[in-house]
């Protein structure tokens, strides 16, 4: 069903339309961070945690896309072998295709069916958020932002959008010089950010995903924040956005379609050619777009 969203295939709407009553009960938890934080093996740690919960588990591993062949490297699945026999863990990597914000245009849809297919929880891994790429935030429950010592200071951090985008804050490879620098750093601008009585205040956990070091800790704060959610109605709040920025992908992609096969490339070429012979202002000739998908 997976490769039927990111194919969209033509059977693709009456299959959603059976599995949409059975989604809804899953968590769905984002990774994200700077490129060699520890995405891949930090999610090996937390299926390994759930699982040792008897929670099923969906992994959503994104991968860039090969600039010849569009297809995603799959080096996530290779880092995550020792799951590879467990049938309570399914791995899936999706390829960006191209599409910016650190995941894959079908990742809302993909996760919706991992949910339906009865998993507990789905870890939803990005290529690697950089200044623009926070749109993990907008699809996960809980975001887990990774930092490493030496991936840069603290302002390049806040540069990134990651005291906005996560929910908890994950310092890896906590075993190397510099990682109390990262905590330290962390905390201080944390501290800088006005909230209000009863919000979330994002903890930073001290981790060292490759031997499970600190592991618990987050799989807690995982635990808390989900609770924080349900009790502050937050919980609801975020799924309704995140519906309402699914229905409104799929309906530009609709009208995106339906223009492109109304000779959409030739309208658009004779529009560009009146907007140049200064014939047609730019707002005129979108007008008429509109008016020919409408």
């Amino acid at each position: 069903m997976i490769s039927l969203v990111e194919n969209d295939a033509p059977q693709l709407q009456e299959l959603m339309a059976a599995i949409v009553a059975h989604a809804g009960t899953a968590a769905v938890i984002g990774i994200t961070g700077s490129p060699g934080v520890g995405k891949s093996t930090m999610t090996s740690a937390l299926v390994k945690a759930f699982r040792a919960q008897e929670r099923r588990v969906g992994v959503l591993a994104v991968d860039p896309s090969s600039p010849f062949t569009g297809g995603a490297l799959l080096g996530d699945r290779v880092r995550m072998q020792d799951h590879a026999m467990d049938s309570g863990v399914y791995i899936r990597s999706m390829a960006t295709r191209g599409h910016l914000g650190g995941l894959s245009a079908a990742t809302p849809q993909a996760v919706r069916v991992l949910d339906a297919a009865g998993c507990d929880v789905v870890l939803v891994e990005t290529v690697g958020v950089g200044q623009s790429e926070v749109e993990v935030a907008a699809l996960a429950d809980t975001t887990i932002v990774l930092l490493a010592p030496g991936m840069g200071d603290g302002i390049q951090a806040a540069k990134a959008g990651i005291l906005e985008v996560g929910d908890i804050f994950g310092v890896n490879k906590a075993d190397h010089d510099g990682a109390d620098h990262v905590v330290r750093d962390l905390k201080n601008m944390t501290r800088m950010v006005e909230r209000d009585p009863g919000d979330w205040r994002q903890p930073i956990v001290a981790t060292v995903a490759s031997t499970g070091q600190g592991i618990d800790d987050l799989v807690d704060a995982i635990s808390k924040h989900r609770d924080w959610l349900a009790e502050s109605g937050e919980l609801e709040r975020r799924r309704r956005a995140r519906v309402r920025d699914e229905i409104e992908a799929l309906a530009l992609a609709t009208l995106r379609q339906r223009f492109a096969d109304l000779h959409g490339d030739e309208r658009l070429d004779t529009l560009a050619d009146k907007v140049l012979l200064g014939e047609l202002d730019p707002y005129s000739a979108a007008g008429e777009i509109v008016a020919a998908v409408s």
